[in-house]
């Protein structure tokens, strides 16, 4: 973790998802943010790593036109997880 702010991402009760594509130069820096975010912790049912293969950076900003971003993956999870009657 390069910050220390994020030694306390496993306490956070909220919903989060983390989109990285696996060819993208920092996709450790996602998936390890992911790994310490669940990590002993009792708020891992709301938490996502959406791993997209093959993709770079670049590709994440529009989707490119190869339109590789999940977005009804990203729209279930926030209808999912960010409605009101959700309960953390």
């Amino acid at each position: 973790m390069n910050m220390p702010i994020l030694q306390y991402s496993n306490e956070i009760r909220s919903a989060v998802m983390i989109m990285h594509g696996d060819k993208a130069h920092s996709f450790y820096f996602g998936r390890d943010a992911y790994e310490n975010m669940i990590k002993d912790s009792k708020y891992t049912d709301n938490k996502q790593l959406l791993v997209i293969e093959g993709a770079t950076h670049t590709d994440l900003y529009d989707g490119g036109k190869d339109k590789v971003i999940p977005f009804d993956k990203l729209e279930k999870f926030y209808n999912k997880y960010l409605n009101k009657d959700y309960e953390n």
